[in-house]
């Protein structure tokens, strides 16, 4: 594969299998308000009134995105930078219902489990999840033998009952060290919670900028638009490693689940991906920094304005 002659720096993320390609089609697919995300984006970039384009990053992690799309687009590329928000504790009032009890036994049970010793699990609910997916990664999850919380919604493309959601035991067999939950938890909570060692994640971008925040490698199965290309990102930087599947249909298997998980949660490999996890944490935890640009941004909309 040639690189594009516009990238005028070496890069080696691209999109080069069938399945992948068929995620950029989706794209361009009308939805639910029947217009397509790409024709909304290139319909508000190129009209008259359009004058900048905010991004929520920052250059710190994509230090030569900024120059290439402010020349691409010819407008100003400005970053928003990548606050996230807080993961309050026991004593906010009034953000979570007491009376949830799904939630009060979640945080029971991860306030039981050792330090860094939980994956974390969540895949949203607008990513085309099938039924046998999610057996897959029951199943993977149950060969890869750690200890798991896995916060299950049901995908929006999954029309079986509920019972046939995951395996047929499987939440027994894996009850002495696994949690699923279907009921909403809030995520930041979740991932700063210092049980959780392992993110397991789509890689949509708001689930991938917690991650960061958070200092949470990360085992990655994306599956829609712009998930692959986060993902091989965020694999280049050492954060996280991506469960392997098959080059035509994208599919994959129990096996290729437990062995990412155990890359990253059980062999040596896991190590140096959660220290240069922890090390991305300090670079964008710096508030001040990251508050800057929100200033920033302020400036420019006043001057746009």
């Amino acid at each position: 594969m040639v690189q594009p002659p516009w990238i005028p720096f070496p890069s080696n993320i691209a999109y080069r299998r069938r399945h992948e390609a068929e995620w950029m089609v989706a794209a361009f697919r009308a939805n639910a308000s029947g217009v397509s995300d790409m024709d909304r984006f290139w319909e508000s970039e190129q009209h008259p009134n359009c004058r900048l384009i905010i991004y929520r990053t920052c250059p710190e992690i994509e230090p030569r995105l900024f120059p290439l799309l402010t020349k691409l687009y010819t407008k100003p590329a400005i970053p928003s930078g990548l606050l996230v928000p807080p993961a309050l504790d026991d004593n906010d009032i009034g953000v979570y219902n007491r009376s949830d009890r799904s939630f009060v036994a979640v945080m029971q049970w991860l306030d039981k489990q050792p330090n860094k010793s939980v994956i974390y699990v969540s895949l949203g609910t607008e990513a085309p999840i099938t039924a046998d997916h999610m057996h897959e990664l029951a199943f993977g999850l149950e060969l890869a033998g750690v200890r798991f919380l896995w916060a299950l919604r049901r995908p929006s493309g999954i029309n079986c009952h509920d019972d046939m959601l995951l395996p047929s035991g499987f939440e027994t067999r894996v009850a002495a060290r696994g949690l699923v939950c279907t009921e909403w938890v809030p995520q930041v909570r979740m991932l700063a919670h210092g049980a959780v060692g392992v993110f397991l994640t789509h890689c949509g971008w708001g689930s991938t900028v917690e991650s960061f925040h958070y200092g949470q490698p990360l085992v990655m199965l994306p599956f829609i638009a712009d998930q692959g290309l986060i993902a091989q990102a965020v694999a280049a930087t050492g954060v996280g490693v991506e469960v392997a599947r098959n080059y035509d249909d994208g599919s994959f298997y129990r096996d290729d689940v437990a062995a990412a998980i155990q890359r990253v949660m059980v062999e040596e490999e896991g190590k140096e991906l959660a220290h240069k996890a922890i090390e991305l944490c300090g670079i964008l935890g710096d508030r001040v920094q990251q508050e800057m640009y929100l200033y920033e941004l302020i400036g420019y909309l006043q001057c746009y304005k």
